[in-house]
């Protein structure tokens, strides 16, 4: 493994400050710290901790990683322990935090590093130069007292819960579809016209001729269907702008209205309860027969993310 492999300058401390909770997952205390030197140890290799669901350890070199310009500085790392979370390519992602507790002011010294991504070939991230060996050894600084330290590792692993969506812009054409009402007044209560399709989507226009709900018996009633609705799963959504125009048989627009609207499985129409006003509508036709144009298209949909 060479020092780009765990550390390099793109790959800095973001985050430096003193706290005083205690390490949340690996604390390693070491006694007789001048040993170290004395005895040609050259790393620590502690043992495993849990965290994120995975296997780590903590490496200390305590008088540098000299490999990785470590000289004359405590270096640490973490490393995560066994080769199962990178089987067929496998990645972790996590957030690392390391700490030094200062045994006089009763506060831990942290570092926290940006996002690092652990797999089959960088199983190890660290800190080269976590803290000078001569800031460290001063026993003013609280570090090393009675030749004694504790180091504090924090592992926090991002998972992915797999919930995301797709938005999909669409350049979809205009179209316009007409629908051809020779009696209007022979139409039942609810009305539909034949289904047109835009943007890979099936639709068609209902109408209420003598109002719904409330409106009934005062307004002319009328609303775009999304035919298709049913087949969406709950994610999915289909975002349309439409307009209707309520026209005569001389081509005269009497009403018009246009909106923009999301519709989807829970949401499978939109219209205008209110669109005209029944006694507007019989003034305005005199024979009894209108075309209802409607003019849809479709500007995006939204699905899952694979």
């Amino acid at each position: 493994m060479t020092p780009s492999d765990v550390y390099t300058e793109a790959n800095p401390v973001m985050l430096t400050g003193f706290r005083d909770v205690a390490p949340a997952h690996f604390v390693l205390k070491i006694k007789s710290f001048s040993l170290f030197e004395k005895n040609n140890m050259e790393k620590y290799e502690s043992g495993e901790f849990e965290a994120g669901g995975y296997k780590w350890k903590l490496i200390l070199y305590p008088n540098g990683d000299k490999r990785r310009n470590g000289e004359d500085y405590v270096s640490i790392y973490l490393a995560a322990s066994g080769t199962s979370p990178f089987q067929l390519g496998g990645e972790i992602h996590a957030t690392v935090r390391f700490s030094v507790y200062d045994q006089i002011r009763d506060r831990y010294f942290i570092e926290q590093g940006r996002v690092a991504r652990f797999h089959e070939l960088k199983t190890e991230w660290g800190v080269p130069r976590y803290m000078l060996l001569k800031t460290f050894t001063d026993p003013s600084n609280g570090y090393l007292v009675d030749d004694t330290c504790v180091f504090g590792g924090e592992v926090f692993v991002i998972k992915s819960s797999g919930v995301g969506e797709c938005l999909t812009l669409k350049e979809s054409a205009l179209y316009t579809h007409e629908w051809k009402i020779s009696r209007l007044s022979s139409l039942g209560n609810e009305s539909f016209s034949d289904v047109f399709t835009v943007g890979d989507h099936k639709w068609k226009v209902l109408l209420y001729p003598r109002g719904d709900g409330a409106n009934r018996g005062q307004s002319l009633s009328i609303f775009l269907v999304l035919v298709d609705a049913d087949k969406l799963a709950s994610v999915q959504k289909v975002n349309t702008r439409f307009t209707f125009r309520l026209k005569d048989r001389n081509n005269v627009v009497h009403r018009q209205a246009a909106c923009t609207v999301w519709l989807s499985s829970s949401i499978t129409s939109w219209g205008w309860s209110a669109f005209a006003p029944l006694k507007t509508v019989q003034e305005c036709l005199k024979d009894d027969s209108c075309v209802i144009e409607a003019q849809v298209t479709v500007l995006s949909t939204v699905s899952k993310l694979p």
